[in-house]
């Protein structure tokens, strides 16, 4: 197998070939953006013996799983199959035969980071630069500083050159008030926003997944039809998303903490949450259409501190079915309780979740401020890195980034988010402590006794 250029590619390489510094791909998922720009740095290495270029992204190990073991040496494989290199496990970089180094490393990781832009490079390739803040951006280009001697034969004579320092980029789009978007299409200084000085030194380029879909798997762009609006204009069309003015959680710091290797560290605490709704003694596919969903999410809080976003088992039925689906939950992540929302009748939800399952420990929580308020605790943790969710949960992330400080502007009620909202109240109780409200807990109470007599 050997590699062409897919028209699109081509089209990107003109607009690469120019003189601007800055350079972005963007667009959907898959469409061969990151493949392009490691093949681009690969062939400025060895135009430049001895010369420096590093692939950095926001956490390592994101960059080790997506790049460094697979776009790497797919590209390699497929580019220059002649050219022999070697990797160094130790300190993560690349040693090609003119001894030019590609080098690779995460922004998160404060030593690596320093080690690492202790050294000038002629190009730097910010992956997945939607998770990377703009302070890191800016403070690794300072190293975008080698002048590297290249050396070319014309007319049988070898004539010497610099390598012109470049940065590439690359991303899924994230929203409008994102560093990216502001710099490179409205062309004004994120923060400021004053025109950029060399506007023309900032250039971009949009390739879609359409446009490679000779190198894709069948189904591929089917799944990508599937998703969401929100995830579909992200993913599939490869556009930048309208910003939720005040938006209290984001697609791209969900991805910068995201889990895509399935490494979890032992848990301390595992909870089940449930939001439940008034929905009738159905199957999930007789239920009302209309309906609520029972929001349903498992969650646990590691060693590491951090909560874990395991499960979203959400169902729209009645309560002889969530019942179960919750305890079932119980019982398979071994979780100490099932947590659960009093506003809908707390007596009714704890006889329905020990019905299912007789003895499990269910604790009742009541909702005494609005959703967005509930909300906003939670907005720091996941800036902090302290949640993270293993694997992609759609629907649930849909709700979660329709939240503001003025409110929720989802279609649907959250019954995901709640029900996640309710485990990390439980798993962080420090953070959402506020004001009891006395009567309403006596209410509770009161109906709890009068329901179990």
């Amino acid at each position: 197998m050997s590699f062409s250029f897919t028209s699109k590619q081509l089209q990107a390489q003109v607009v690469m070939a120019g003189s601007a510094t800055h350079c972005m791909l963007y667009g959907g998922s898959r469409s061969g953006k990151t493949f392009l720009h490691i093949r681009n740095i690969v062939t400025r290495a060895l135009k430049a013996a001895g010369s420096h270029h590093a692939i950095l992204r926001f956490r390592f190990n994101h960059l080790k799983a997506s790049v460094i073991l697979g776009t790497f040496p797919k590209v390699m494989k497929l580019c220059f199959p002649n050219v022999v290199w070697n990797l160094n496990k130790t300190d993560w970089y690349v040693t090609l035969p003119n001894m030019s180094e590609i080098w690779f490393g995460g922004l998160d990781d404060k030593e690596r980071t320093e080690k690492i832009l202790g050294q000038e490079y002629s190009t730097l390739l910010f992956n997945e630069s939607s998770q990377i803040p703009k302070a890191a951006r800016d403070t690794a280009i300072t190293r975008l500083a080698e002048l590297a001697t290249t050396v070319m034969m014309i007319d049988g004579e070898e004539v010497e050159g610099t390598l012109t320092p470049r940065a590439f980029y690359d991303c899924n789009p994230p929203n409008k008030n994102h560093w990216t978007y502001l710099e490179f299409i409205k062309k004004v200084d994120p923060e400021s926003r004053r025109p950029l000085a060399n506007p023309d030194d900032y250039v971009w380029f949009k390739m879609n997944p359409e446009d490679n879909a000779a190198n894709l798997t069948p189904g591929y762009l089917q799944t990508l039809g599937n998703l969401s609006a929100r995830m579909r204009k992200r993913f599939r069309d490869g556009e930048f998303a309208d910003a939720t003015p005040n938006a209290l959680f984001t697609d791209e710091t969900i991805d910068k903490w995201r889990c895509i290797d399935g490494e979890v560290p032992e848990f301390v605490r595992v909870i089940v949450g449930v939001d439940p709704s008034g929905a009738d003694d159905k199957g999930a596919k007789d239920a009302n259409p209309d309906a609520d969903a029972i929001g349903t999410v498992v969650g646990g809080l590691g060693v590491d501190g951090k909560a874990y976003l395991l499960e979203d088992i959400t169902v729209r039925a009645g309560p002889a079915i969530w019942g179960k689906n919750a305890t079932n939950a119980y019982e398979r992540h071994e979780a100490d309780a099932v947590v659960a929302e009093a506003n809908y009748g707390g007596a009714m939800v704890k006889f329905v979740i020990q019905t299912a399952r007789k003895g499990t420990p269910v604790k009742m929580v009541t909702a005494s401020r609005g959703k967005h308020v509930r909300a906003e605790p939670f907005s720091a943790l996941y800036e902090q890195g302290k949640v993270v969710h293993v694997g992609v949960f759609q629907d649930l992330e849909d709700e979660i980034t329709a939240f503001s400080t003025t409110g929720y502007t989802g279609p649907n009620s959250p019954n995901r988010a709640d029900a996640w909202f309710w485990v990390l109240a439980e798993l962080f109780p420090g953070i959402v402590a506020g004001p009891k409200d006395e009567a309403k807990r006596e209410r509770v109470q009161h109906e709890e006794n009068a329901w179990l007599g």
